[in-house]
């Protein structure tokens, strides 16, 4: 015990310049209830040090969102570019790399610009290591629960069902018995409608009843098309620390248009502000509560114009564009908070509520460093259960990276560029398109690219490749679509995923312009593109028919043939 006094006075001392007391004694508290070593404490920059929270209120929040069905660590790269446009431009959320460290005061290097940044990221990740995985999760929701006994309240904004082979060949099962395993209490969706309204029915129920999940599934903003009856519930009442919490769920509004319309053939969707104003009123006026929380899969931006436009929602936690925000933006009296994608982390908020208001409120993004939080031994059996049918099929060894593979930011990343060259080579193509999602792993020099990790970048319900011709002037219409979706200065027209991604040509685009306009000098092979020729193009995830081999089968097979891939970012888009 002396000793013990003897080294926390040293550690005390060592982090005086540093840390306030209440976060040091909180942060020795954390590292013994963990079972670290607190010699590991001596480095500043230890990953402990992020884990430290001083419980405030009566109402602790724990959010997680878009894991895309990923149940293990991961390496997994922060944009390097998002745009945004007029008022947006240069403000939260819209900062990537120094820009983004100096706003939130994060020290380069450190493991919080390592999970928040793209910067230095091959060797920050030999230094941090994966990120992320449900048994290091469950590890920090076990811990809060257990500070804070019936007090929490855990939400997932949902895309919680797809991108992984796992959660594809067991039409999102696996990912349910995990959330259910982790105690999710409330989910709204999105990616969960790539497997049909039966499928979801199966999963999660509707209105009437209950699926496998075992949480409150909730999504006011889904109905029958014509009668305009709800499909799900709303929304939910939970008490928490003798607070009474509503969440209204918001799915996210464009599901019919981003995906093949035959998932949900009857179903309307749409932001619906009108309705969330009604329903927060209904649950302040009728149903007493508290406190109102939209968990929400809109995306921030609409989230945050959302926001200023309805009264009465305390806290909006929100998903779909994978922001992490190591802070709330507050909107007037609303609190909003993204927290991320893939597991890396889990948002705690811990509010003071008091006669129905928000007296007081602490955050924190809790990075989930998989090198610094242990696994929960039950999650990690379970997470072991799921995959060993699958093991030796998920493991095999495709090929060597010798750099850098990511597919996250506004456009193409070099993991991108990988689908497109396959596609490209398998098709003797002109041009290649690829979804800009934002979804999938980062590959890190010198790992072995297996077949799982090509999956996690291809794991849809409609993979089919595709090749036709298309003139110049349908290539362009394309783009500026895209670019519309993901460019357009009111956000409640924007419809989700970075920009097309293009092989085979370069281009100039000015994001502030409207449609129609924002693209030009359109090249392909180095040659301008003449609107009236007709070029080979080949592509996949078309929401319309396709009849060509899976994406997963034409970029597996280009990597076995390849056995060694460098992919350096190339000077495709120019940015005005």
């Amino acid at each position: 015990m002396r000793a013990l006094l003897i080294r926390s006075r040293d550690l005390s001392r060592c982090f005086a310049k540093m840390l306030g007391r209440r976060d040091l004694l909180k942060l020795l508290t954390v590292a013994a209830a963990a079972g670290l070593d607190p010699r590991r404490l001596e480095a500043a920059d230890g990953p402990e040090r992020l884990l430290a929270f001083e419980p405030l209120g009566n109402v602790t929040l724990l959010h997680l969102t878009d894991p895309h069905g990923t149940l293990r660590p991961l390496y997994y790269r922060e944009p390097d570019t998002l745009i945004g446009v007029g008022a947006e431009r240069g403000k939260p959320p819209f900062l990537t790399g120094a820009e983004f460290l100096q706003a939130y005061r994060l020290a380069p290097g450190s493991a919080e610009a390592y999970a928040t940044t793209y910067l230095d990221f091959a060797a920050l990740a030999a230094r941090y290591g994966r990120m992320g995985g449900y048994a290091h999760l469950a590890t920090l929701v076990k811990r809060a629960r257990a500070e804070r006994p019936g007090k929490t309240l855990l939400l997932d904004g949902g895309d919680t069902c797809q991108g992984s082979a796992t959660a594809l060949w067991s039409r999102g099962e696996d990912m349910v018995r995990a959330s259910n395993a982790l105690g999710v209490e409330v989910m709204t969706p999105h990616w969960e409608f790539i497997y049909g309204m039966d499928r979801v029915r199966e999963l999660f129920g509707d209105r009437e009843r209950r699926g496998l999940f075992a949480g409150d599934f909730v999504a006011h903003n889904v109905a029958q098309t014509g009668w305009g009856d709800r499909v799900f519930r709303p929304y939910t009442i939970r008490e928490v620390g003798g607070v009474r919490v509503g969440v209204i769920g918001q799915a996210f509004p464009y599901v019919p248009v981003s995906h093949p319309r035959r998932f949900v053939p009857d179903l309307t969707f749409g932001i619906r502000e009108d309705q969330v104003q009604a329903l927060a009123q209904e649950l302040r006026d009728d149903r007493r509560v508290d406190l109102v929380v939209l968990l929400s899969h809109n995306g921030i931006a609409v989230d945050l114009k959302l926001a200023a436009r309805v009264h009465g929602l305390d806290v909006v936690l929100g998903g779909h564009t994978h922001d992490a925000l190591p802070e709330p933006i507050v909107v007037g009296r609303t609190l909003v908070v993204n927290s991320g994608s893939h597991g890396k982390f889990l948002s705690r908020l811990d509010l003071d509520v008091r006669q129905g208001r928000v007296a007081g409120w602490r955050y924190r993004l809790l990075p989930v460093l998989s090198g610094a939080v242990p696994e929960d031994p039950d999650m990690a059996r379970l997470v072991a259960d799921l995959r060993r049918p699958h093991e030796a099929t998920l493991a095999e060894p495709l090929a060597v990276s010798e750099s850098l593979l990511w597919r996250r930011g506004n456009f193409n990343g070099t993991f991108d560029e990988l689908i497109l060259d396959a596609l490209l080579k398998r098709f003797d193509a002109q041009v290649a398109f690829s979804p800009g999602f934002r979804w999938g792993p980062t590959i890190v020099p010198g790992q072995t690219i297996t077949l799982e990790d090509v999956y996690a970048h291809t794991a849809l319900t409609y993979p089919n490749t595709w090749v036709r011709e298309m003139t110049g002037r349908e290539i362009v219409a394309l783009m500026e679509d895209i670019a519309d979706n993901l460019f357009h200065p009111d956000p409640y027209y924007r419809q989700g995923g970075d920009m097309l991604r293009v092989g085979g040509l370069t281009y100039t685009i000015e994001p502030a312009r409207t449609l129609g306009r924002r693209i030009r000098d359109v090249a392909v092979g180095g040659r301008p593109l003449e609107p009236a020729r007709r070029y080979k193009a080949a592509g996949w995830a078309s929401v319309g028919e396709a009849a060509g081999p899976p994406a997963w089968d034409v970029v597996a097979g280009h990597l076995r043939a390849e056995k060694r891939v460098r992919l350096d970012p190339r000077p495709r888009v120019r940015v005005l």
